[in-house]
């Protein structure tokens, strides 16, 4: 696993580390099944405080990317078919929520890609 820490971005370390563990797992770069290092050993690797790689990896499992085993360590997880289950699960939410709002299709597909628009192309 490698890791570049870029101390002039304005994305925050615990972001960076996130999004790099996620890149390479969705990649293959980090096949389901890989044992990650500890908090600490990255941590230490990185030059980083162990809450700030803690925070990574918790956002990770939340991600559902990763999967902590206890004592046995932090694995990659089979990332693709859990992010689209999630995704969809989300989607579903949403939509049931905006037929309660009383959006029309087309106004919850439009507040849908304005908030995609948001994230994906942030100003």
């Amino acid at each position: 696993m490698e890791i570049t820490l870029d101390p002039q971005s304005p994305v925050p370390p615990f972001e960076q580390v996130r999004e790099q563990i996620a890149e390479q797992a969705r990649s293959g770069g980090l096949p389901v099944g890989t044992k990650l290092p500890t908090v600490r050993a990255l941590a230490a690797d990185l030059g980083l405080a162990v809450n700030t790689v803690a925070r990574a990896y918790r956002e990770l499992e939340a991600d559902a990317v990763v999967e902590t085993r206890g004592r046995n360590g932090t694995f990659v997880a089979a990332v693709g078919d859990t992010a689209r289950r999630e995704a969809a699960a989300a989607a579903g939410e949403y939509a049931r929520r905006a037929v309660r709002l009383g959006l029309g299709r087309d106004e919850a597909l439009a507040a849908a890609v304005t908030a995609l628009d948001a994230v994906y192309n942030p100003r």
